[in-house]
């Protein structure tokens, strides 16, 4: 019980002690910290914790000592302090001293605009203004401290003066128009950006550059911009230079209509090849303003065949039409039979076309789009023997005729033919891609062991993605063996062969009797990815999303976490227009998965959905 009492008694005065100690501590630490600092950021951190006076004590001293270095500084903290007459000494007697530049002048112009003395302000600007006399660096040093001190009219009225003296609207266009654009005046901005003599400092590309600054995606603003050029093409309709900023304000504008009667007109009135005409058809199908450029691939057709840019044309509309079928959701039977004529008119008019790329995509039309693997094969045939086509495109097209043989179920032609590109490219990209694809025939064909050998190799590859590949593959085999059962992994693999000859309901239900078997496989994961390819391939989009929701709530944390999550976001992204479901899922792969090598495309993609700009 004493002991107790004695206790109760000593232990406030242990805790009175203590805080003592750590208080005496603290103001120690305080002390100790504010001895180390220097006087430079002992005045900083005054100023910082608005302690002004001791900062504005300390700074005085050390002004004495460096005027140059400190003057800056020591005003600001005048100024925030609101010590107006203490500022205003000290600028002015920085303006008596003729060795000193034009920017105390202008401070002492700014004091009196923050006291409210506006007048004493302007007189002490127009001094300054005064002092213009044709000198450009006197006149860049006038405009940059008035623009510092964002008095951007004083800084316009500085750049007017210097350019009526020296008789030339260019030297200065650059500066005086964005400074117009800054303050508003986007009339007056283009007024100079588009004059004559601006011409030589600011060509075509970078006046887009500086329109896209100004205007943006602002409606107004783009229709203001296409209201003065429309003034020039009036006053100047032969002068293409304005027409070409028109037509690119009306792609901004997203009028490709309107934009392409602009090019009409340029090519009509110039008697021209359609050599504008071609450029713009290839804007336009990178937009995916398909019947845009499909309007201007007809112009140039319909001058005939004896311009040189016919053929080109041609080829180039048949090539558009594909890339436009590739990226539809879903795919009509007539209409790839209608491409399929136009492929085949194509290279029954210009036969020598099986040497150049386009002879690649035709291919891949009949076999993968068509159902005419055997056509597909005979287009690969006909174009790797000729003559003219050039080795790298016939290696890669050795590939792709690899790739059919795989369709029609020939695996052994198809690994003789990589092997083939393997030995003519050993060192080249072309080789890898060989490599890798006989080891993923080698993961068919149950024969793991040579298919790590090969994967091994190319893990180490330069090219990123057939090493990441390569590394997937190998770990997909090494992580899926249990107690030496290589069954399930080989039944898995036989389904990936099926899937790759385009069997895939009976691949379906090779991959289910697996799962059925197997419960607790670490395949399991797998297969439902796999179903979830499947349903995408076939445009099934809910069903896919729904496999991949399954992954990432049973499985997220395992390899394919990640690679579900992404799949989930580009399909809202880039198939269901959802942009705020998709964000939500980019922004988990970024937040749960950071090493993953989805996360810079993913930043991209959020950054494209976050300003509203279309890939």
């Amino acid at each position: 019980m004493k002991l107790t009492r004695l206790f109760s008694v000593l232990f406030p005065i242990f805790c009175c002690c203590l805080a003592v100690s750590n208080a005496t501590a603290q103001v120690s630490t305080q002390i100790e910290m504010e001895t180390a600092m220097t006087p430079l950021a002992e005045a900083q951190h005054y100023a910082a914790e608005k302690k002004y006076d001791s900062a504005i004590a300390i700074y005085q001293d050390l002004y004495s000592k460096n005027p140059e270095e400190l003057y800056v500084e020591y005003l600001n903290t005048l100024i925030i302090a609101k010590k107006f007459k203490e500022a205003e000494k000290l600028v002015e007697a920085r303006v008596k001293n003729p060795g000193q530049a034009i920017l105390p002048e202008i401070d002492l112009g700014r004091i009196y605009k923050i006291e409210g003395k506006d007048a004493k302000a302007t007189e002490q600007f127009d001094l300054v203004l005064n002092k213009i006399s044709g000198d450009d660096l006197l006149t860049q040093r006038i405009t940059k401290a008035f623009t510092d001190a964002q008095e951007y009219d004083h800084a316009i009225h500085a750049l007017e003066k210097a350019t009526a003296l020296l008789g030339n609207n260019g030297l200065y266009c650059l500066q005086l128009s964005n400074l117009y654009a800054r303050t508003g005046q986007l009339d007056k901005a283009m007024d100079v950006a588009l004059a004559n003599n601006s011409r030589p400092y600011l060509p075509a590309d970078n006046l887009k550059a500086l329109f896209l600054q100004w205007m943006g995606d602002d409606p107004k603003k783009l229709q203001q911009g296409q209201k003065e050029l429309m003034k020039r093409i009036i006053e100047q309709p032969s002068n293409d230079f304005y027409a070409d900023l028109l037509t690119w304000i009306y792609t901004q504008k997203n009028d490709w209509d309107g934009a392409l009667m602009q090019m009409e007109a340029i090519d009509e009135r110039n008697k021209e090849t359609g050599s504008r005409l071609m450029n713009f058809a290839r804007s336009a199908a990178t937009a995916h303003q398909y019947d845009a450029a499909y309007k201007a691939y007809d112009d140039v057709i319909a001058k005939g065949p004896t311009l040189p840019l016919y053929t080109i044309a041609k080829s180039e509309k048949t090539n558009t039409r594909f890339a436009q079928l590739k990226n539809q959701a879903i795919l009509k039977p007539e209409e790839i039979s209608d491409l399929m004529k136009q492929f085949r008119a194509l290279f029954t008019e210009f036969p020598h076309y099986y040497a150049q790329p386009v002879a690649a995509d035709y291919a891949t039309l009949a076999a993968q789009y068509a159902d005419s693997v055997d056509l597909g094969i005979e287009i690969l045939k006909t174009a790797i023997k000729s003559p003219d086509t050039r080795k790298e495109q016939s290696g890669a097209m050795k590939l792709q005729l690899g790739d059919y043989y795989l369709l029609k179920g020939k695996i052994w032609d198809a690994s003789l033919i990589y092997s083939q590109v393997d030995k003519e490219f050993k060192q080249d990209v072309l080789g890898e891609n060989a490599r890798f694809r006989n080891a993923t025939l080698a993961y068919y064909r149950g024969d793991f062991e040579y298919a790590q050998h090969l994967l091994g190799v190319l893990k180490a590859s330069t090219t990123e993605l057939i090493a990441n590949d390569a590394l997937y593959l190998s770990v997909q085999i090494t992580e899926n063996v249990e107690d030496s059962n290589y069954y399930p992994l080989t039944r898995f693999a036989y389904a990936g062969l099926l899937l790759s000859q385009n069997k895939d309901s009976v691949a379906e239900v090779l991959l289910d009797s697996i799962a059925k078997a197997f419960p607790k496989h670490p395949l399991n994961d797998d297969i439902i990815m796999e179903h979830a390819k499947i349903a995408l391939k076939h445009h099934n989009y809910e069903k896919a999303l729904g496999f991949l929701h399954e992954i990432v709530q049973k499985y997220g944390q395992d390899v394919l976490g990640d690679d579900a999550l992404f799949m989930t976001a580009e399909i809202y992204h880039d198939k269901l227009n959802k942009n705020d479901e998709a964000k939500k899922y980019y922004e988990q792969l970024i937040i749960d998965f950071p090493g993953s090598t989805f996360v810079q495309t993913a930043r991209r993609k959020l950054k494209e959905i976050t300003s509203g700009v279309n890939p």
